[in-house]
Order: structure tokens, then C-alpha cells, then sequence
């Protein structure tokens, strides 16, 4: 990339983390962060299963709610991967899509191959109609940002998607980790939460402190994505 195409891309990407904080912080316009839950419930949920099949199990089905909330079936894998990975998987995906956004000139091939990767894995995977949608959805609208949509708004809305995956992921887990008590056991039906899950593979910890080193993880990727795609570049001259 061009000293020109960073900066451009830097622009972009701080314009992008402007209309997110700003949408955040108007309940008037948090509707439209509505499409985003169902996104991020997805990429957790694919976390889940991925994890499994990678490690030698099954990734079975996986489902998302109308409330934002999800669940993914699956069997066998390495458990202890297995169990981290829905939120752990969600700030990686955010990290790696702002780095590969804003440091290469592939936004338009990202786009596209993420429309792609979505689809099939919602024939493949998605098992309700809320899932099946917001599969097809998402990766129609990533294939046309990458086939049709002017370059500025193909970078323009990763990093806009980007933004919103890192910090729902970390949101999420401080969410998880306010919500763990001796009363609650479950999130949905008998399916106990992360934590607790990760507390009964592996006592070594109770859910709390599993929840906290997850935040931990989750903050060390986003800033290691920011210094890497901006941070460093800048200092370094290559943009400013």
C-alpha cells in the first residue's frame, strides 16, 4: 500500500470508530445496531463449532435467537478449546478484519470471500430461521460490498463491522462476568454458560476469574490490532 492508500484508509477507519461510538451512545439510533447482535451472535456461535470440528470433533448445528442470544451443538473436539472459543473467536475475527482492512489492499477480496465463508456455513450449520437468515443476509450484503460498492464504502464498513465485533466481544465477556452468581446456573434451557462450562472441564478456576482471563485475552487483541494497524505505522512514518 501507498503512503496515500494508509492514510485513506486510517481516515476511514477513525470515521468508522466515530459513527459506532456515536450510534452507541444515541438509544434513539441503537436500533441500528440490531443487525450487528445477530452478527456477532453468529461469528460466537461458529467459534463454538469450528473450535470442535478443527480439533477432531463435530460441529452439529447451531441456532440464534430473536433476543440476540445463540447456542451451537456440538460433540467431541478438545473441550477445553472448545468452550473459550465463541468469545474469544468473536475478538479475534475483529481484531484480524481491522489489521487486514486497513494494512492491505484486499477490502473488496475480504468482503467477498467473507460473504462467501458465510454462506456456506449457514447451509451448512444454521438450523432456525433467525440464524438462517442473518446468514444469508450478511453474506449477501459482504459479496456486494465486495462485487459492487465503491471501494471507500467496502473499507468503510469492515471497519465499521470490525469495530463492532472487537467490542461487543469484550462488552459480552463484561457482561458474562457481572451476571455470574450462585443463582445462575444457565443462559438458555440447560445449556450453562461459558464460564461455568470452563469452571466444570477445568476447575483450576471458578467462572469469574475463567470470565476476567477471557477479557484479558479478548482487550490484548484489540490492542495489539490497534497498535499493529495504526499505532506502529504512525510512529513509524509510514502514514503521517
Amino acid at each position: 500500500m501507498t503512503r496515500d492508500d494508509r492514510r485513506r484508509s486510517l481516515l476511514l477507519a477513525a470515521l468508522a470508530f466515530a459513527i459506532v461510538l456515536i450510534v452507541w451512545q444515541m438509544p434513539d439510533l441503537n436500533i441500528l445496531l440490531a443487525p450487528f447482535r445477530y452478527f456477532v451472535t453468529t461469528i460466537h456461535e461458529l467459534g463454538h463449532g469450528l473450535a470442535a470440528l478443527f480439533t477432531g470433533g463435530q460441529f452439529i448445528h447451531y441456532e440464534v435467537y430473536t433476543s440476540g442470544a445463540g447456542v451451537a451443538t456440538s460433540a467431541g473436539g478438545w473441550r477445553w478449546l472448545v468452550i473459550p472459543a465463541g468469545y474469544l473467536s468473536t475478538a479475534l475475527f475483529g481484531a484480524a478484519l481491522l489489521y487486514f482492512t486497513n494494512r492491505t489492499r484486499f477490502a473488496r477480496a475480504i468482503a467477498t470471500g467473507l460473504g462467501i465463508a458465510f454462506l456456506i456455513l449457514t447451509v451448512l450449520f444454521a438450523r432456525n430461521i433467525p440464524a438462517i437468515l442473518a446468514g444469508l443476509v450478511t453474506g449477501g450484503a459482504l459479496i456486494l460490498l465486495g462485487r459492487k460498492a465503491p471501494l471507500w464504502l467496502t473499507t468503510l464498513s469492515l471497519n465499521i463491522l470490525a469495530f463492532l465485533t472487537a467490542l461487543n466481544a469484550v462488552l459480552d465477556l463484561w457482561g458474562l462476568l457481572h451476571s455470574l452468581n450462585a443463582s445462575v446456573i444457565t443462559t438458555l434451557g440447560n445449556v450453562p454458560n461459558d464460564a461455568y462450562a470452563m469452571a466444570a472441564e477445568i476447575p483450576l478456576l471458578p467462572a469469574a476469574l475463567w470470565a476476567v482471563l477471557w477479557i484479558i485475552m479478548a482487550l490484548g487483541l484489540l490492542g495489539a490490532s490497534l497498535y499493529w494497524t495504526f499505532w506502529r505505522p504512525v510512529r513509524d512514518g509510514e502514514i503521517l
